[in-house]
């Protein structure tokens, strides 16, 4: 076995994309200790150890947090299931999980596929209603901001995170990460329709960092934060010059892509 890479022929391995509204959740990975919090990794290992009749690991793509919703998170698991199409994971899955999760699609990939280790970046949106009350339904979903940002501005802002980038700025004290290193290929403010919405896509992200991002980027331009010092903010690395970290109700995983890989 290599990295995990099981060397049973019989098995198969099952990639899925799943979406799940994360309000209820204690975030996606399975907690240890007594505790009952639920989550998502904990849901979907029982559906699938009802299908199995027996335990089955599911590996995601990565965490999320209490919170914390996802349109495209991606997993994988291994089945020794040989008289079923992966397509039929969709229904099967569906009919057993709560309706705060949904299976999307199911397909057969190479032993070798790790949904975490293989995947080539992340992208998260963050969804605001501004300036204007939000709908009870909304708030589920975005964060009220009362006033409306310039988002030329936001932009000019989000344009200094790109390429590789220390993002000591925006870490958790309790980020526990080696490296705060990370390559951010894409941050950019868009409106679609009466939201505002932040999208950062990079290779990998510190704990709570999307929501300091945001927080810190609504906050320089409501003060008009010159571009060189919020700058200089991002290079001396200096936690307290840092916005809020925003509530994770506006946030979603958006996507998860991935390397080319062979077929199966």
């Amino acid at each position: 076995m290599i990295r995990g890479v099981p060397a049973d022929p019989a098995l198969r391995n099952i990639k899925l994309i799943l979406s799940y509204d994360g309000t209820d959740f204690s975030g996606f990975q399975r907690q240890g200790g007594s505790g009952k919090s639920r989550t998502v990794q904990g849901c979907l290992e029982e559906a699938l150890k009802k299908i199995h009749k027996h335990p089955v690991n599911l590996t995601g793509s990565g965490r999320t947090d209490a919170g914390v919703h996802a349109a495209g998170q991606t997993a994988n698991f291994y089945t020794r299931i040989r008289n079923m199409e992966a397509s039929r994971f969709v229904p099967a899955l569906n009919s057993l999980l709560p309706r705060d999760i949904r299976i999307l699609n199911a397909l057969e990939v190479p032993l070798s596929f790790h949904a975490r280790f293989d995947a080539k970046s992340r992208t998260y949106r963050y969804h605001f209603i501004c300036g204007r009350p939000a709908l009870p339904t909304e708030l589920r979903y975005n964060v009220q901001l009362w006033r409306r940002p310039r988002f030329e501005k936001l932009n000019d802002y989000a344009r200094l995170l790109l390429g590789e980038t220390d993002c000591s700025l925006f870490a958790s004290p309790h980020d526990a990460s080696k490296s705060r290193n990370r390559y951010i290929s894409q941050a950019w403010f868009f409106v679609s329709g009466d939201a505002l919405v932040f999208e950062i896509t990079a290779n990998a992200f510190l704990w709570k960092m999307v929501r300091s991002v945001t927080g810190t980027l609504l906050y320089c331009e409501e003060r008009d934060v010159s571009i060189e010092t919020l700058r200089d903010f991002i290079m001396n690395k200096n936690r307290n010059c840092a916005g809020p970290t925003l509530p994770p109700q506006g946030l979603f995983l958006w996507k998860i892509d991935y390397y080319p890989s062979p077929l199966v």
